[in-house]
């Protein structure tokens, strides 16, 4: 058995142009596909899983459990579960991520 989810059913959120739950698929993992302009990006939050994140484009600046990091292309961040982190896009370019975690 397999499921294609063609662009028009997919999922959007306020900050991602994917979001992808994968609980419903029997798939144990999660997504979400981040496209921000810079000034944009999630306030302080956590989750009760590990976060892994992967720059596509643009930079993005982020305070993960009171430490500020900047991050660029190809550069991959791993949150352990209940760390507070945010960020936001900064720079000239558009942030895109693709962000991930396993259920």
């Amino acid at each position: 058995m397999f499921h294609i989810l063609h662009r028009s059913e997919q999922q959007k959120a306020a900050i991602a142009t994917v979001e992808f739950e994968g609980e419903q698929y029997d798939t144990g993992i999660s997504f979400f596909v981040g496209d921000l302009e810079p000034g944009q990006g999630p306030g302080m939050h956590k989750h009760p899983y590990c976060e892994t994140c992967i720059v596509h484009s643009g930079q993005v600046e982020a305070t993960i459990d009171g430490q500020r990091v900047v991050v660029g292309p190809g550069d991959i961040i791993v949150i352990e579960p209940e760390t507070p982190h945010r960020f936001i896009a900064i720079g000239e370019e558009r942030l895109v991520a693709v962000s991930g975690s396993t259920l």
